[in-house]
């Protein structure tokens, strides 16, 4: 039977146990194997600014995994899918991996959201020198160092703006426009995009909202350029995308992959603006294998719509499952970590992960756009 579809809120509010039934060993549901589990912990950050992010990346991880149990678990054994809620504090984050710390049944960390969640995780495994592996978090910040513990298998925002700038471009293009959504986001993005627009030889100007967004919107000259490229989340868009509706020029917004079109529609995005989002996985209607069974597999299980971040969760658990598919001996801590260390070339359904130089799998971005009569498409 689907499992009925909540509002974001209400959802992350129920918190960790109530949100994932696969969080319960998975040998107790009907239908599954009933050889000792192993578990798979998943950390998610229910902050104001990263909640949409993450329960549309845990659901779409939640539905690989309920998917794999009933299709036998990993060779042979069901899994424990765990899930941790944090609230973006350090100590919240503390609390959280010392509960995966102290609980040896759990061979990985699988999926963590948001980016800054998986930022902090990724410094904290290195800083306790903690021999875990952490697989495919939702992690878009460029200028981390990854280690070897950390395995990001989406591409990071370098990427995909280099992605839409390279689109831009094209077009011919010439100047654009940078809006942070707060100082925040310029100390931490403003270099890049100086330089990834330097490379592309587009003049770039920048604007700080620091929490005025609809006001910045409103006060954007003739002199602005018609396209902005907006550093921020969902709700911080759709404020700016209001201001703009102030705006008697045509203007354009390009989105980062933390960006929900489908939640802005919810939540009342301005109609007069086209907004263009990257994103690092496909799109939901493509007719890779993958995808095609993410979109069986949420039909099957949720009442959810089909979205970027909930098949990116989806590709992050499908990920874990095929390397430690292919762990040699006893399925430990140890055994699962040294397995994603050696970093192999995968391909899951289609959507081919391999690690460059820099231990990061990060060439998939592909566009979608939520136009001015509210269709999402791309």
């Amino acid at each position: 039977m689907p499992i009925p579809s909540l509002p974001r809120r209400q959802v992350l509010a129920a918190g960790a146990g109530a949100l994932l039934g696969a969080a319960l060993p998975a040998a107790a549901q009907p239908g599954r194997a009933t050889s000792r589990p192993l578990m798979v912990a998943q950390i998610f950050d229910t902050s104001t600014a990263q909640q949409d992010v993450s329960k549309d990346f845990l659901i779409g991880s939640r539905a690989a995994w309920q998917d794999i149990n009933a299709k036998g678990g990993v060779r042979g054994r069901p899994v424990q899918h765990l899930s941790i809620e944090v609230d973006g504090t350090p100590a919240s984050l503390q609390a959280a991996l010392a509960t995966v710390r102290d609980n040896p049944a759990c061979v990985c960390l699988s999926g963590t959201a948001g980016d800054p969640v998986a930022t902090q995780l990724a410094g904290l495994l290195r800083h306790e020198q903690l021999g875990i592996a952490h697989v495919a978090p939702w992690l878009q910040n460029s200028s981390l160092d990854v280690d070897e513990r950390t395995f990001p298998i989406f591409a990071a925002r370098q990427e995909q703006i280099g992605h839409a700038l390279k689109s831009l471009t094209v077009m011919g293009v010439q100047e654009i426009g940078a809006v942070y959504a707060s100082s925040r986001e310029y100390e931490l993005y403003h270099a890049d995009l100086e330089r990834i627009a330097g490379e592309f030889k587009l003049k770039l100007q920048s604007f700080r909202a620091d929490g005025e967004l609809v006001r910045l919107g409103q006060r954007l000259t003739q002199s602005t350029p018609a396209i902005l490229l907006f550093v921020g989340g969902t709700p911080e868009l759709v404020q700016f995308t209001q201001g703009l509706d102030k705006q008697s020029r045509q203007r354009y917004v390009v989105a980062l992959a933390d960006v929900n079109l489908q939640t802005m529609v919810q939540m009342g995005a301005s109609r007069h603006t086209p907004v263009i989002a990257t994103q690092a996985v496909p799109m939901v209607n493509a007719a890779l294998p993958v995808v095609r069974a993410y979109r069986e597999t949420l039909g099957r299980l949720f009442d959810e719509p089909p979205t970027p971040l909930s098949l990116a969760g989806f590709i992050a658990a499908r990920y874990t499952f095929e390397v430690l598919s292919d762990v040699d001996g006893a399925m430990t801590r140890q055994s699962a970590l040294a397995a994603f260390q050696r970093r192999g070339a995968v391909d899951v359904g289609g959507y081919r992960i391999a690690f460059n130089p820099q231990r990061r799998s990060a060439t998939y971005v592909t566009q979608s756009m939520l136009t001015a009569d509210g269709r999402v498409v791309g």
